[in-house]
């Protein structure tokens, strides 16, 4: 009955974007339906605030790195405050009990004698803070995550020993088949893993913005070792007083690690190997979406093909961009962005599906009962049919949304209009309500609808609070849990 949910944490080397909205959205809508199943919840965000490129971003800025990654920090709680993300946490690696949780598994990791010295010497790219194997590099410059240039590097560091735990990754991997989802992602980690792990670099010596490596002066440890430990630093990892251990005790693992593709490999494959190495339990799932792309490419800062939320929030309302990003994006899909896709989902969807039944429903009860959802004492095999349709679209829709699959939920949901919108055609209650004698079908048929807006309104809940409200305030009905039938 506990849930313990985190997002990636944020490079705050630029302001955020759709990829940080949509995948923050995914993580709200998942929780609110958590607690809606009566769970206990705990959801973490927040953002990764050290490393060569955050420097370097200052530098440009003409700013200290403290100076511009609390600035560019408060734009990402603003923007997350604007789309009612509802986490439970904020974290921000600058924060002393991140450094003490860090602090506590590189001793525990240098203690197992998984850390050593060593030169490095190899290409780097700055801007995923990722080591490139010459083999793996494009055009024999770039980066094969970013495209981006990469950089000859040359440093003395601290080495963690990956190569020791690839047979313990692969054992994992085969007897927990569903830990990273969707299936290729997962085939690619395995196969990955299976060509062999070199060891992996984790401090750095050629810039000092980051979490100094302890009793080493002159190293700062790897951004990636830095980050991923966010996850234990929320639920109390570093902190020695007893209400943290027994925090601690309660909430990890992870329940669910969710994260972009371009971030499986330090995700499914590191983060495992780090925490096995400090005798911790491993998170037990890894969720990973796709990308977002404009005119055929990846969105991103440097192409500049990025949208901002906060423009499609003040045309369409802000219920309509978390139904449109959450409902596009099929999980582990890429999804095209498009001012089209848009205005067709949200014209379509939500005005004339959800908006035409809600707003007919409503109208007719007010003119033909005085407002008050009337009993439904009469029922032939149309309301049969659409109480099979409902029955099939809840089990549909809660099991979407517990695998992260809120296309699906929504696109269920949906047929559930469009059916309660078929019926009232096929019914015709402005006709019955002409006929006195027809009156017993025309409160049924009324109630039935307002039922099926009560139905839906449930697996709206987590993608739209703010339309699920409306809606049940002009039914009257309270909101439900789904635990209940």
């Amino acid at each position: 009955m506990r849930f313990y949910l985190t997002t990636p944490i944020y490079y705050v080397n630029a302001e955020p974007h759709l990829g940080h909205a949509y995948t923050t959205i995914l993580a709200d809508a998942a929780a609110r339906a958590h607690r809606l199943r009566g769970e206990s919840v705990v959801f973490l965000t927040g953002t990764d605030e050290h490393g060569q490129k955050i420097e370097r971003s200052a530098r440009k800025a003409g700013v200290d790195p403290r100076a511009f990654v609390d600035g560019v920090a408060a734009t990402f709680k603003a923007l997350f405050a604007e789309l009612q993300i509802s986490n439970d946490d904020f974290i921000r690696t600058t924060e002393a009990r991140h450094r003490a949780a860090v602090e506590t598994i590189w001793r525990t990791v240098l203690a197992k004698g998984d850390l050593y010295k060593a030169k490095y010497e190899g290409w780097y790219c700055t801007t995923d803070e990722l080591y490139v194997p010459e083999t793996q590099l494009v055009d024999g410059a770039r980066c094969p995550t970013c495209g981006g240039k990469v950089e000859w590097l040359e440093e003395e560091n601290y080495k963690f020993r990956l190569s020791k735990y690839q047979q313990p990754l692969l054992d994992w991997y085969r007897t927990h088949p569903d830990y990273v989802v969707p299936q290729a992602r997962y085939n690619e980690v395995v196969a990955f893993i299976e060509r062999g792990l070199d060891d992996l670099s984790v401090s750095r010596t050629s810039f000092t913005w980051g979490i100094p490596v302890p009793d080493e002066p002159g190293h700062v440890v790897y951004v990636w070792f830095d980050a991923l430990t966010n996850y234990l630093t929320a639920v109390g990892y570093g902190d020695p007083s007893a209400e943290a251990q027994a925090r601690f005790a309660t909430w990890w693992p992870a329940d669910v690690h969710l994260i972009g593709k371009e971030i499986v490999r330090q995700h499914a494959i590191y983060w495992p190997a780090f925490l096995m190495s400090a005798g911790l339990p491993l998170p037990r799932r890894i969720v990973s979406h796709g990308w977002w792309t404009m005119d055929g490419a990846k969105m991103s800062k440097s192409l500049g093909n990025v949208v901002r939320p906060r423009v499609y929030v003040d045309a369409y309302g802000l219920d309509a961009f978390r139904y449109y990003v959450l409902r596009e994006m099929v999980l582990g899909a890429d999804a095209a962005f498009t001012d089209e896709g848009f205005h067709a989902r949200y014209t379509a969807d939500l005005a004339n599906d959800l908006g035409n039944l809600l707003s007919r429903t409503t109208t007719m009860i007010a003119r033909y009962c005085d407002g008050v959802v009337p009993a439904a004492a009469w029922r032939d095999d149309l309301d049969g049919q659409l109480d099979d349709v409902a029955r099939g679209v809840i089990a549909e829709a809660t099991d979407a949304a517990a695998n992260f699959e809120f296309s699906r939920a929504l696109a269920a949901t949906w047929r559930l209009v469009s059916e309660c919108n078929r019926y009232l055609v096929s019914r015709e209650p402005w006709s019955l309500a002409k006929d006195p004698a027809a009156r017993p079908r025309l409160e049924a048929t009324l109630h039935r609808a307002a039922d099926v807006l009560r139905v839906v309104a449930a697996p709206v809940e987590p993608v739209m609070p703010a339309s699920a409200a409306s809606m049940r305030a002009s039914l009257r009905v309270a909101p439900e849990p789904w635990t209940t039938p």
